[in-house]
């Protein structure tokens, strides 16, 4: 299943996206994890040093590579350089496994070990120099969505994205690509802001958001929280001197967390596999395709210098046994 994690900045987003892929992970379960926010967080807070984060390949430098894997034999696309970040799959292309060896693996996926199993970690790559002042940060991403574009994942196997902060995640379609999003929300109105912010541009897609209460302190903050986001609460993370010492840069077993706040993780699978039996494979590859019209209109044509509406296979359905056992080739 594919699951977001998004927030004000400093609301502890990375830091509880990285607890829940500890907790997957620790459970046995099949972990992407991928880092696609602008502040590149989620390595150190899977416990690699600075300098172990900072050689982690980028998946925006790996974007002819990752284009000419997924074309594969798709008839609706002549050439990798006809593919922008939104091209959807059809019959031909290559489709991505959770639990697979692919050459997209093996030049933008690096293992991280943890001290409970471990996971496959992928990362958009930070800014750099030659960005500054003529990149959009989004195109970087944008590697993140054609991946999940092609992704087909089953029970157990869980992708789970620290997207980047605020409402920046919604410049591209990358926020409907998820089973169930989880929004970090401090008791404060900054925090509260930013999730009716997301609500409301979520709402007309049918986006599945649920949030997560991060810096409780007491029964005040969570009864502001209750009160705020309603029934879209799930739960409240607590005070943690675990996640503490894991910020001085402690690696401290997954086993000594709160009992509470270990809870708090177990909850969240609980939601996560709820929300990915409730997938609507049809409507996924629309939402797909709607973001790849738009996208080609307003900029992929005149890129690429093409119809890019073409590239759309009007009988393919991600998910749908068919369509994927004739695409996987």
């Amino acid at each position: 299943m594919k699951i977001a994690f998004v927030g004000k900045g400093g609301s502890g987003k990375t830091t509880l996206s990285s607890l829940f892929i500890r907790h997957l992970a620790a459970a046995g379960r099949p972990v992407i994890a991928v880092d696609a926010d602008i502040n590149q967080h989620l390595g150190p807070a899977l416990g690699l040093t600075d300098a172990q984060s900072a050689a982690l390949p980028s998946l925006g430098a790996h974007l002819p590579l990752i284009k000419e894997y997924l074309r594969g034999g798709n008839p609706l696309i002549g050439s990798a350089d006809e593919m922008i970040k939104t091209t959807p799959p059809g019959r031909g292309s290559r489709l991505l496994r959770i639990v697979e060896e692919n050459p997209v693996y093996a030049a933008c996926a690096r293992p991280v070990a943890l001290d409970e199993g471990s996971v496959r970690l992928l990362a958009t790559g930070a800014f750099t120099e030659e960005d500054l002042g003529v990149a959009c940060y989004h195109s970087k991403v944008g590697a993140v969505e054609l991946l999940l574009n092609h992704l087909v994942d089953g029970p157990d196997e869980y992708v789970v994205t620290d997207m980047t902060a605020g409402s920046d995640s919604f410049a591209s379609g990358l926020f409907t690509r998820f089973d169930l999003t989880f929004l970090v929300a401090e008791p404060t109105r900054k925090g509260i802001s930013v999730y009716r912010q997301y609500k409301e541009y979520a709402r007309d897609f049918g986006v599945a958001l649920r949030v997560i209460g991060n810096k409780v302190q007491g029964p005040d903050d969570l009864a502001y929280l209750q009160r705020e986001a309603g029934p879209d609460l799930l739960a409240a993370f607590g005070h943690s001197e675990w996640v503490r010492r894991l910020e001085q840069g402690a690696e401290p077993p997954l086993r000594t967390l709160e009992p509470a706040n270990r809870a708090v993780l177990e909850l969240l699978k609980t939601q996560a596999d709820a929300a990915h039996a409730r997938r609507d494979p049809q409507r996924y590859t629309r939402q797909a395709v709607h973001f790849h019209l738009r996208n080609a209109e307003s900029w992929g044509n005149a890129k690429v210098g093409l119809d890019l509406a073409t590239q759309v296979d009007e009988q393919f359905v991600l998910g749908v046994e068919p369509a994927t056992a004739g695409a996987h080739a």
